[in-house]
């Protein structure tokens, strides 16, 4: 390899100038109309089914139907005309971090959205946008479900299918990838959850209710026990759950998770789902039950019309208990301000590296059988690569 030592000092402001970021936030997206419900749920089913159940790929179509037929009942069945906020909700979050980072950096970073589901920004229709706009730089930052590695895994599988089809011959066009992996563990996220709770309470219960009496499930998103093999994001939603539950309990000892889990058959799906949990609340004396999402960071169909139905069986078991459904954290400031301080170590990171120059087709002379009888010795002159 040539030194490239004089290479690092660029040669003039200019060149400084045109490194650019592409920040890729990545949710589900979801239909607005339930006519796009079964295409959405074979997409859908296509994506997550198949990494953990032993189900074969023709049943999705035919299954998918049948999902709508259900989806279709509950629709129909108390929601109308039932438009989901996600699609609002996600360009708001969009907008509300590219301000963020654009104070920082102006137009050198931008922020684009891209849903697992939806077209017109699907990954690959948004990163050709992004390539066509000259960036070189990506930052792929997963944002709907804060828990599961397996939801960013299918982010991170979808922008490498759409990488694969939009090289060029030669270097490929883009020179540094980072990645931000889910925010379970982040303090900042950890107090403001446990924050919207205690205001809720106080504001909502706290004159009615003693504090023994208020029942709260923290509710994630749902996960398999068993993925083939994948990590599903379970011990991070737990981790997740309990640092919540640590802010709070102290003051109001009746907490539990509550999973929001995609019931299908064959599963062995995480339990408490958010229903069992609520009994189980009730069953120690509570009066009052609050729901709070601190799985899902934008709200979806999941967040809405699966708890409001929860909301409603139980509220038929338990007439005398008061209910309360709390929001996702959406575009709350505070979160906006959070989830663009998490990018800015990872941008600083792509604008300060140096571009690395891929060239996907010199990749099956690299794999070269023999390579293993020989490959102990290149670290030893690793020196001459600096």
């Amino acid at each position: 390899m040539v030194s490239t030592s004089e290479k690092l000092q660029p040669s003039s402001e200019t060149s400084v100038a045109q490194e650019r970021v592409a920040v890729l936030l990545m949710g589900y997206g979801e239909v607005e109309s339930y006519a796009d419900f079964a295409n959405y749920n074979e997409q859908a089913l296509n994506l997550l089914t198949a990494k953990f159940a032993p189900v074969p790929t023709w049943i999705y179509p035919p299954l998918a139907k049948l999902l709508a037929v259900f989806d279709l009942h509950e629709w129909s069945h108390q929601h109308g005309n039932f438009i989901s906020p996600h699609n609002a909700i996600f360009e708001r979050q969009r907008a509300g971090i590219e301000q963020q980072l654009q104070q920082q950096w102006g137009d050198r970073v931008q922020v684009f959205k891209a849903f697992n589901f939806c077209a017109p920004f699907l990954p690959v229709q948004v990163l050709t946008q992004i390539k066509a706009e000259g960036f070189d730089k990506l930052l792929i930052y997963p944002l709907l479900v804060v828990d599961s590695i397996f939801t960013s895994g299918i982010a991170v599988e979808q922008v490498n299918k759409a990488l694969a089809t939009l090289t060029d011959d030669g270097e490929h066009w883009v020179k540094g990838v980072r990645y931000i992996p889910s925010f379970y563990n982040q303090p900042a996220y950890i107090d403001l959850m446990a924050r919207l709770v205690e205001e809720k309470l106080k504001t909502e219960l706290a004159a009615t209710f003693l504090p023994s009496q208020i029942g709260i499930v923290l509710m994630n998103h749902g996960c398999p026990h068993k993925a083939k093999g994948f990590t599903s994001g379970i011990d991070e939603s737990q981790a997740l759950y309990e640092r919540v539950r640590d802010r709070l309990i102290h003051r109001y000892p009746l907490i539990s998770v509550g999973w929001l889990n995609h019931q299908t058959p064959l599963i062995e799906w995480t339990q408490p789902n958010a229903e069992l949990a609520a009994k189980n609340l009730i069953e120690l004396g509570a009066t009052a039950m609050i729901f709070m999402p601190i799985g899902f960071a934008t709200e979806n169909h999941e967040t809405l019309l699966d708890v409001e139905h929860i909301i409603g069986s139980l509220h038929r078991k338990y007439p005398k208990v008061t209910y309360l459904q709390m929001e996702c954290v959406n575009d709350h400031p505070d979160f906006l301000q959070m989830t663009a301080e998490w990018a800015t170590p990872q941008i600083e990171a792509l604008l300060s590296e140096q571009a690395i120059a891929v060239n996907p087709h010199l990749a099956h002379t690299h794999a070269h059988p023999h390579s293993h009888t020989h490959g102990h010795h290149h670290h030893h002159n690793g020196h001459h690569h600096h």
